[in-house]
């Protein structure tokens, strides 16, 4: 049974069909430069020649997309797109002898891929910054009813240099909640585990064509879940830490992913026993409790720069089983919190010379307060 939310999106996009026009776009816009461009096609910053105002092209190559693919994409964007840090489109779709195009916000600063730096990543305060306005975003779109599916540094525009506001795009993979699709394995960590049998389906695929023998596989089907999303945002939050992936790919196969999914299963298994040992300790506080559990099991390798912290939220985003991930909202609680340890350590510095220093004027108040006294008895 098809959502609500996928029966009027299909409504939207019936509905302006009907209103598709066929435009020349040097008649209406003046073309400055090309933003970016990929498999979907590419996107232009242009003026409209009427209005003065910047907006993004974004063309659709016909021979490749479907009509309802196009249409569906941009009411998506128009009609539900109204949080702050999602691209919405401007109300301008049309077509062109080669492409199918409509016009949305322009992020003037390219993408979030371009201000990471490979093996160092983005300045922490900054991660937090923007991974408290996806979270927003995509917690928003949730709650309509959608989830992205393709969330990752290419897909985040800036609208200043500095990343204080940062709008997620392009909604071509975006599905209702509940609805099924093909799953298909790519090699990239953003790919979510659940969908490793896809990869063992397309071995086997490959094994009989070089067999040249023929048997039958059937096509893996997923459900859309909007822990497709809490996946993609874990991986996108080690990234700008640290500049680099945790791993190739999240299979069996990837010794990065296969560490720390020994990890996290020795955590779980741990987790009672933790819990019995401090439930009754009331002193204890969050952080020590963290600390302790980095000690008895510490993480994989590729983890050893950052915080008990961001290690908790790396368990909920990052849970090998879908049912059980965490939702993006989630990203709020640690907000705050140093995520990188060379932050911990800074913070602690800091805090130790705030307690010298205020130690020095209690004491030096006093010896103020004595003088003042003796100079009492004088009087």
């Amino acid at each position: 049974m098809r959502s609500t939310a996928a029966q009027e999106l299909d409504e939207l996009a019936f509905l302006s069909a009907q209103s598709m026009t066929n435009l020349k776009v040097s008649e209406h816009f003046q073309v400055i430069k090309l933003l970016g461009e990929g498999s979907y096609g590419k996107v232009m910053l242009v003026v409209h020649r009427k209005r003065g105002t910047p907006m993004a092209l974004k063309f659709f190559p016909r021979q490749s997309t479907s009509l309802s693919s196009f249409l569906r994409e941009y009411n998506l964007s128009l009609s539900y797109c109204t949080h702050p840090s999602l691209t919405r489109a401007l109300g301008i779709f049309f077509s062109t002898p080669s492409s199918y195009v409509f016009a949305q916000q322009a992020g003037l600063y390219g993408d979030l891929y371009n201000v990471i730096v490979s093996e160092v990543g983005v300045d922490e305060e900054c991660v937090q910054r923007v991974m408290s306005q996806l979270s927003g975003a995509v917690t928003h779109l949730h709650s309509l009813g959608f989830v992205h599916r393709d969330i990752k540094p290419e897909n985040i525009f800036l609208c200043d240099s500095s990343c204080r506001w940062v709008k997620l795009g392009d909604f071509g993979l975006a599905r209702a909640i509940g609805s099924t699709v093909r799953a298909v394995w790519y090699e990239s960590p953003f790919c979510t585990p659940e969908v490793e049998p896809a990869k063992e389906a397309e071995k086997r695929v490959e094994k009989m064509q070089c067999e040249d023998t023929k048997e039958e596989v059937e096509d893996i089907w997923i459900t859309v879940e909007p822990s497709i999303d809490s996946w993609a945002l874990g991986i996108l939050i080690y990234c700008l830490l640290t500049g680099c992936f945790p791993w190739e790919e999240s299979t069996h196969d990837d010794c990065g992913y296969r560490r720390y999914k020994e990890w996290f299963d020795h955590e779980a298994e741990k987790e009672k026993i933790r819990h019995i040992e401090w439930e009754g300790d009331e002193d204890t506080d969050s952080d020590t409790v963290m600390q302790k559990k980095q000690r008895d099991n510490p993480p994989p390798s590729q983890f050893g720069g950052l915080t008990p912290l961001v290690m908790t939220l790396f368990k909920e985003l990052l849970h090998p089983e879908p049912k059980h991930r965490g939702s993006p909202e989630e990203i709020l609680s640690y907000l705050g919190g140093p995520w990188l340890k060379a932050t911990e350590r800074e913070e602690k510095k800091k805090a130790v010379e705030a307690e010298k220093e205020a130690r020095k004027i209690r004491e030096g108040g006093g010896v103020e307060e004595e003088l003042v006294r003796e100079g009492r008895r004088e009087r």
